[in-house]
């Protein structure tokens, strides 16, 4: 029998999915959880739940490391937020979807499959790789059938399907973000309950001092919190650590899906945040003021391609080698405030820095005054020319 690689998380869509690929595709199962970062219980989930249903194989992939170094730190430098939020889940599904690919090319597989909807963005990000970077048959169960949850359920009851409980929300988790979605927060007029919350303290909850951390940063990439060097992997958590507990990372918005559908999304993404606030931040010490604008344009333009899912589109490894050439000036350290839910920018430092203090102090006698009238009788000439011919 031909062999199927599923992108696996245990979950009610994929446990289903297995069943159906079984009985309707006549196809043996390989289930796959790439670990991005999710928590540990989740991948022990996909393990057990595999083995409970009694799956061909299944393959726990580490790739926390991979994404921190070659995707986040991507993000980082470019400063990638959609909407008003740093992409977390969008960035991390091209490279599950390589991983997956990785395992059916490993285990002479026919086809791959995943578990999402006809409604979201997963569809285009999971397929759009595998088609561009590999030849493997697409079957995605639960959009050729057409089904809805309630028809997961009583299939799964109908099949004697063992599913573990699933909290209410849907929820996406990665080390750069965590993604909440379904129950009341579908209803824009529902407030979000405090339970959907993990990563984030409240405002009430919070630390009630303010707390300065010094973050230093080597060619765009953050490599200190408070002089203590570390991976990036082990310095995005002490950073979602830190400003979660200050409150800072909360995101509550009307997201614009790919397929045209408005959607309320509830995104934590308190090391993003942090990290992303500080970076823009030295940038402003290090960039000239046209470098500013064009960052300020390819930013946007970047994100949209990371949610969009074109990450293999060539554009993004043009934009990839740009930033990359104009991040090795952004190189120093920056002191932030954290209170409440609120960062602020105390103090920053580079060596590339384009701040000069002699030129700019009202001590200044080097420089002199008087010789700036010659630019000023010249400045807005054609402006003044125009309005004189008003008159």
């Amino acid at each position: 029998m031909d062999k199927v690689v599923l992108a696996f998380s245990g979950g009610l869509d994929t446990t289903v999915c297995v069943r159906l690929l079984e009985e309707n595709y006549n196809l043996d199962v390989i289930t796959a959880c790439v670990d991005v970062g999710q928590p540990r219980e989740e991948i022990e989930k996909a393990e057990n739940v595999a083995k409970k249903i009694g799956v061909f194989k299944h393959c726990s992939i580490d790739a926390k490391e991979e994404f921190a170094n070659d995707f986040i730190s991507k993000g980082i430098k470019v400063n990638a937020v959609y909407e008003g939020y740093p992409l977390s889940t969008a960035l991390a599904r091209p490279l599950i979807a390589m991983k997956i690919i990785e395992t059916a090319e490993k285990e002479d597989a026919a086809a791959i499959a995943h578990g999402c909807t006809g409604k979201g963005n997963d569809q285009f990000r999971f397929e759009s790789i595998i088609r561009s970077m590999s030849n493997f048959k697409i079957i995605a169960p639960i959009r050729e059938l057409n089904l809805t949850r309630t028809e997961e359920q009583d299939y799964a009851r109908k099949h004697n399907i063992p599913l573990s409980p699933d909290s209410k929300f849907s929820i996406d988790e990665n080390i750069w973000g965590r993604s909440i979605e379904g129950d009341v927060i579908e209803d824009p007029k529902n407030e979000v309950p405090q339970e959907a919350y993990d990563w984030v303290r409240s405002d009430m909850e919070a630390n009630d001092n303010p707390e300065k951390i010094n973050i230093e940063f080597n060619s765009g990439v953050p490599i200190a919190i408070n002089g203590e060097k570390m991976d990036l992997i082990d310095l995005i958590a002490k950073t979602n650590e830190i400003a979660g507990n200050n409150g800072i990372g909360k995101i509550d918005i009307i997201e614009d899906r790919m397929v045209g559908l408005k959607s309320r999304e509830v995104y934590e993404v308190p090391g993003a945040t942090l990290l992303i606030k500080a970076h823009r931040g030295l940038e402003e010490l290090v960039f000239t003021k046209n470098e500013l604008r064009f960052i300020d344009y390819i930013s946007p333009l970047y994100s949209d391609l990371v949610y969009n899912a074109l990450w293999q589109e060539p554009l993004r490894e043009d934009l990839d080698r740009c930033v990359d050439h104009m991040q090795r000036r952004v190189t120093g350290s920056i002191v932030l405030n954290l209170y409440k839910g609120h960062i602020s920018i105390l103090s920053r430092e580079s060596k590339f820095s384009l701040h000069d203090i002699k030129q700019i102090s009202f001590e200044d006698k080097e420089n002199d005054q008087r010789e700036i009238e010659g630019m000023i009788k010249h400045h807005g000439m054609q402006a003044a020319i125009y309005q004189k011919q008003k008159h």
